[in-house]
């Protein structure tokens, strides 16, 4: 394993990073105008309640993307020193040898903060041109890993950490990201790998957590695809900011229905600074230009039940939330639910949260706020509606006198003393405030 200056910068994200990125939607294609709207429509509408990573998905620097099926060995925007750009038809305003820096620029004028997707490695182009590396003599076949290799994309060698010239090249492409005022970085193919001798790339990690801590700027640190395995909890927790559990997540029930034992299974890892991540939230108006699982331009397939049934699992699990939709294009129905107030508090500030229950049709996780009050979140995963009725002791939470908030519904519901007895429609949840009296 590779030694070096471990988050001399201290821990940046405090609580789970909230913000939009555009694979959703725009699959590989997103272009400028497109980032720059929705992160006017966040400003606008979504910043006062904690939304404020806007974050470009993958291959930024890929002249010729269409959609979300990437093209196989086609030239990269790359400069000399084998770092990927911007590519400047997608992204007019990196021309010149700007790159992303106008773009951040006018992110951060919004009160808010710039992100990027990146592969693991270095490019294939860089390799086969051994170009140079930044700041060195050494040239980029000196440290290509050919034999590491993404299995559904292309466009990068891994690199070997033990090649002299392996951390300098990671330095010097956090150095560029540094100077454009890049916030957030998702680095991809490497919290899992489905190809080849190495499940987790701990090697590349290092050298990534490394070059963060000496370019600067407090960058959060996101690790792709999962599901991560739990043998590496520690080193995760470490390392990243934040790593996904799962595979990518979609508008299937059958994905949520499997996120509940995900989130059962990390939820001790949760933490300020290390935050297991659920994945993003396909809701509103996704695959504009996306063909993932032959399903293209649509609203979300969750029903409103399940899209509360996710925002539910993902606060009090504590997941980040990171958005995939076209924002502007969001009904009232999909803002609501992205700024409740009472929900969104429980991923701020409660802690603890963990599964206390889980018989026949339902679940049940509870947590703690931080001024002493306790939630419970009911969830039926069953194919019919049906009455809960629960024991508060069973859920861990001490008998006696409690207000009860429903926080989807803003209301209050009554009084308990020892039992709660709710109707929970299918595929739904009654999240729930308990304020001792």
């Amino acid at each position: 394993m590779i030694k070096g200056v471990l988050k001399i910068n201290g821990k940046v994200a405090m609580t789970p990073p909230m913000g939009w990125n555009s694979w959703d939607c725009y699959g590989a294609s997103v272009t400028e105008d497109e980032v720059k709207g929705n992160a006017e429509y966040m400003a606008n509408h979504m910043k006062e309640y904690g939304w404020e990573y806007v974050v470009v998905d993958i291959q930024w620097y890929e002249p010729g993307a269409k959609n979300s099926i990437y093209r196989p060995f086609v030239p990269l925007q790359m400069d000399v020193y084998s770092r990927l750009i911007p590519a400047p038809n997608r992204f007019p305003s990196s021309k010149n040898g700007k790159g992303f820096k106008p773009l951040a620029d006018y992110i951060h004028n919004l009160g808010l903060k710039f992100g990027i997707h990146i592969m693991r490695g270095i490019p294939r182009q860089a390799v086969h041109l051994n170009t140079a590396i930044y700041g060195t003599d050494i040239r980029a076949r000196e440290i290509a890993h050919v034999n590491s290799i993404c299995s559904w994309n292309t466009d990068m060698y891994g690199i070997d950490p033990t090649k002299k010239g392996a951390q300098e090249y990671y330095d010097s492409i956090f150095k560029l990201y540094s100077e454009w005022g890049v916030d957030f970085v998702k680095v991809d193919d490497i919290a899992y790998s489905d190809i080849g001798f190495e499940k987790y790339h701990i090697g590349e990690v290092e050298l990534i957590r490394n070059a963060i801590e000496r370019c600067g700027r407090k960058i959060v640190l996101s690790l792709s695809p999962g599901p991560a395995l739990i043998e590496y909890a520690d080193h995760l927790k470490k390392y990243a900011d934040m790593w996904r559990i799962s595979g990518d997540f979609w508008d299937r029930w059958d994905d949520l229905y499997n996120a509940f034992e995900k989130c059962n299974q990390w939820c001790r890892y949760v933490g300020e600074g290390h935050w297991p991540d659920a994945d993003m939230l396909p809701i509103g108006h996704i695959g504009i230009r996306s063909c993932e699982h032959g399903l293209g331009d649509r609203w979300t397939r969750f029903t409103k039940d399940e899209q509360m049934t996710l925002m539910t699992l993902w606060c009090i699990f504590r997941s980040p939330l990171m958005v995939g939709c076209e924002l502007r294009d969001s009904d009232e129905w999909t803002l609501s639910i992205l700024t409740n107030e009472e929900v969104l508090r429980v991923l701020k500030y409660s802690h603890s949260g963990r599964q206390v229950l889980r018989y026949g049709q339902y679940i049940v996780w509870s947590a703690l706020d931080e001024d002493g009050s306790y939630y419970l979140a009911l969830f039926n995963i069953g194919p019919i509606t049906s009455n809960l009725d629960l024991q508060l002791n069973k859920a861990d939470i001490p008998l006696g006198d409690y207000l009860v908030r429903d926080l989807w519904r803003h209301q209050v519901i009554g009084t308990v003393n020892q039992n709660i007895n709710l109707e929970i429609p299918s595929h739904g949840v009654r999240f729930l405030k308990l304020i001792k009296k």
